[in-house]
């Protein structure tokens, strides 16, 4: 039996796999997470200590390269797995000084094959272990200065994290651990393309985290032309899981539209998207928050088959329509580090 990844286990996980009572898992946890050897858990017993070191690790992501953009403070680390998969993460900063997100990958590459996405192109390579995701988080955080922290975390990098929804589950457990990262759950956000059993299920088992869906057209056909995952669960179908989200948690989804010229974002995508707001609104006394996202390139050599849409007229269309959405700024192109253009480059 390998040795557990103990960055991967929560005080609870960590007692039951090595016989140890609670809170002695916890100093454990705390100290791992701290960066310091199993040794450093004060008033463990020292056999207990042993049969940890013994049957546990702390495994690595090796860091090939750190891109730091010069249009804004957005940087882009590229991660390599122990069996050679690079990965990509991102440290986003917040508008409160010294304070981060960290956009995770939770697959190398993606089954998905969104056509406005960059990973998509990759196929998918395998599933990331919880420990592989918790590590992204403890990559940046090692960037950090005194008096930053990472405040909150994104699953929207590489992959699609309700595909590997188990591993993201775990994760989430120990982010949130006090003993562990102590990331606020509803600093939180897991996004998904539409898989309605993961969406339902993220409600269950970690319902103080946030949803945000890829809508791209609330028109089902012209969903169903760029995202493949729509011929195998078309916008009803996740609009129901997603709306079952708000009723059961309480809050309100993200929506995102990505708008590519002359694919959706005319008046008529506006149209309908303003109209399914209202009826989701209706449907659950919640209001989805939309973001309009804009595209980023996501062919480095120049051949991109798609522009992207002018956002303000799309915003301007919406709001004719009677829906107020936002702006979301997506930054970090010049490193490839934007929404959609995660591809694994070292």
């Amino acid at each position: 039996m390998l040795p557990l990844p103990l960055q991967a286990l929560t005080p609870d996980a960590l007692g039951r796999a090595f016989g140890v009572a609670l809170a002695d898992a916890r100093k454990v946890v705390a100290a791992v997470h701290r960066g310091e050897p199993v040794e450093a858990a004060t008033g463990v017993r020292r056999e207990v200590l042993r049969a940890i070191r013994e049957g546990g690790r702390v495994p690595a992501l090796e860091v090939r390269s750190v891109q730091r953009s010069e249009l804004d403070p957005f940087v882009k680390l590229a991660l390599a797995t122990p069996d050679g998969h690079l990965i990509e993460t991102v440290r986003i900063p917040l508008e409160r000084v010294g304070r981060f997100s960290v956009c995770v990958s939770s697959q190398a590459g993606c089954a998905l094959a969104c056509a406005f996405c960059a990973t998509g192109r990759l196929g998918l390579a395998r599933n990331l272990e919880s420990w592989e995701i918790v590590e992204q988080v403890r990559q940046v955080r090692a960037t950090l200065g005194p008096g930053q922290r990472v405040h909150g975390v994104v699953f929207q990098g590489m992959g699609e994290p309700l595909s590997n929804a188990d591993r993201v589950l775990e994760a989430i457990r120990v982010l949130c651990d006090p003993c562990a990262l102590a990331i606020d759950a509803r600093a939180m956000t897991v996004c998904t393309s539409g898989l309605p059993v993961g969406i339902r299920r993220l409600s269950r088992e970690a319902p103080k985290v946030r949803l945000g869906l890829s809508v791209f057209s609330a028109r089902q056909d012209v969903r169903r032309r760029l995202m493949p995952i729509a011929q195998a669960h078309p916008l009803d179908e996740v609009i129901d899981a997603v709306a079952e989200h708000a009723v059961t948690t309480g809050l309100a989804p993200m929506w995102a539209v990505t708008p590519l010229a002359g694919v959706n974002d005319g008046d008529d995508d506006a149209r309908a998207l303003a109209e399914l707001v209202r009826a989701f609104h209706t449907r659950t006394g919640v209001r989805p928050r939309v973001s309009v996202v804009p595209y980023n390139a996501i062919d480095v050599a120049g051949r991109d088959p798609y522009a992207r849409g002018d956002v303000s007229r799309f915003l301007g269309a919406l709001a004719a329509h009677g829906l107020r959405a936002h702006l979301r700024y997506s930054g970090g192109s010049d490193v490839a580090a934007a929404c959609g253009q995660l591809a694994g480059r070292a």
